[in-house]
């Protein structure tokens, strides 16, 4: 039996269907690529790309600012219909998308600029970096043009030749997204756009022919590409799986703040934020008034289509699917000793949409150390800052957290002792900046922060030592002339 030729037959019947999650309705289909023939147009078309002069790619990817610009309002209406995020939120986005690429230019020359020490006798020495080659980016659903974006430009920028797979909930906008980069003036081998499901992403990671494997998205798939890839030393990985937030609530006078800072956190996206407050640890002497302020928040969210009027502030999950899942994961916590302060409910049994909730599990007897990638939080209490410190850390992830209130000193013993790559003090757990690296630890990644610090894996080092003429003296263990 052969199974790529049973692959390639799949790959050349298959449609992939997306769907509009607040509507129900159809917004795009296309069949599924063939993963072997991507790879192999890259391959081609790599080297020519990475001799590019800097200079140039740099300009391209300029003009793909100028492409992306010519068409934002129509590339957000985009991105709303095929997410079911607002229609604010997907203007965001886009300008994110624009934003990348000054941020990944001043990156490039700061992280990967060339050196050279020159020394009469030993010749120069020098450092500079080389692209890795073939680059597969697999993209998220969340933010379908803004993260696989911040993969793309500092990897092409490098040198390399990149094959985006975009997530199979949201394959529209990563099709439009790379258009732009086509329309830029960058050679469509260089910059592809792979349509597929799991196989095909599969099938990509594990190519022989792929040098880098660049991915967002949840903990369980990041683990099975860093397990599969792990007798392959050679492969660059960067891997960002999420994380399970938490946002420790201290002293405060200013409880509406708070409340707001944590209904940010948590309920942004729908909670589809691999940065969100998932689990809000609150001292309890301030446990009933903070409790009080967050619910009367939470009460006022408009849960809408993308382009309702008034501007809803969250919109469906992405799916049926992702909704009843979250929808199962809440009565689980209910019925093994959680306490419901706010239910989850779907307002429309038949699309997508989820109420925000918040569920008390202090009194659980083990609370689940998973990533709900929806708009629950969960809620702790406890009696001083070092449990809430220890509450904070249990867990295997390690992305994001916030210490709302409390006093300098408090801070930075919670900056000094919290698990996370990104510690936020009075900010929410998300709306990271592009300037400054992202990415966390545990199950969240693999060292290998994106954003400012992508230019770290889009090219490698290479050290040289030079001389114009050979010149050597070797002085000891010769005999006598």
């Amino acid at each position: 039996m052969n199974i790529n030729a049973d692959r390639d037959a799949l790959s050349d019947t298959a449609e992939l269907i997306s769907y509009e999650p607040a509507t129900g309705a159809e917004l795009w289909r296309q069949r599924h690529g063939n993963v072997d023939e991507y790879v192999a147009r890259a391959r081609k078309a790599w080297p020519g790309w990475a001799a590019e002069p800097l200079a140039k790619r740099i300009e391209l990817v300029r003009r793909f600012v100028n492409e992306v610009r010519a068409e934002q309002d129509e590339f957000a209406q985009l991105i709303s219909r095929e997410t079911g995020k607002p229609l604010w939120e997907a203007r965001t986005e886009v300008e994110a998308v624009m934003a990348k690429v000054d941020i990944s230019i001043t990156a490039y020359a700061e992280r990967t600029g060339q050196r050279k020490l020159d020394s009469a006798l030993q010749g120069s020495a020098a450092l500079r970096h080389k692209p890795h080659g073939v680059m597969a980016v697999l993209g998220p659903y969340n933010f379908p043009a803004h993260l696989p974006n911040g993969h793309i430009v500092p990897a092409l920028i490098a040198g390399n030749a990149i094959i985006l797979k975009p997530s199979e909930k949201t394959p529209a906008v990563g099709e439009r997204l790379l258009s732009f980069f086509h329309k830029a003036g960058i050679p469509q081998d260089v910059v592809q756009c792979l349509i597929g499901g799991p196989d095909e992403g599969k099938a990509l990671v594990a190519h022989a022919d792929v040098d880098g494997v660049l991915f967002t998205g949840s903990a369980q798939v990041g683990i099975a590409i860093n397990r599969k890839l792990a007798s392959n030393p050679g492969k660059m990985v960067a891997l960002e799986m999420g994380g399970n937030n938490p946002i420790v609530l201290w002293d405060t006078p200013k409880l509406e703040d708070a409340a707001a800072l944590i209904i940010q956190s948590a309920f942004t996206t729908a909670g589809q934020r691999c940065t969100a407050g998932r689990r809000l640890i609150v001292k309890s002497s301030m446990y009933d008034a903070a409790l009080e302020a967050v619910t009367k928040l939470t009460d006022r969210l408009l849960v809408d289509e993308p382009f309702a009027d008034p501007a809803p502030f969250m919109g469906p999950v992405i799916d049926n699917q992702t909704a009843d899942q979250l929808t199962e994961s809440f009565l689980y916590l209910l019925s093994n000793g959680g306490k419901a302060i706010k239910h989850l409910r779907r307002p429309h049994g038949d699309l997508p949409f989820l109420s925000p909730s918040i569920i008390d599990t202090t009194n659980m007897a083990e609370r689940p150390d998973v990533e709900l990638f929806g708009p629950i939080l969960q809620v702790v209490r406890v009696d001083d800052f070092d449990a809430a410190i220890a509450e904070a850390n249990n867990t295997r992830f390690g992305l994001s957290a916030s210490l709302i209130g409390g006093d300098p000193k408090q801070y930075n013993r919670f900056w000094a002792n919290i698990r996370a790559g990104i510690v936020n003090w009075n900010r929410p757990t998300n709306g990271a900046s592009s300037a400054a690296p992202f990415g966390g630890i545990g199950l969240s990644g693999n060292h290998r922060p994106a954003a400012f610090y992508a230019a770290d894996y889009c090219a490698y080092p290479v050290t040289s030592t030079e001389l114009e003429q050979p010149r050597a003296s070797v002085g000891v263990g010769f005999k006598d002339r």
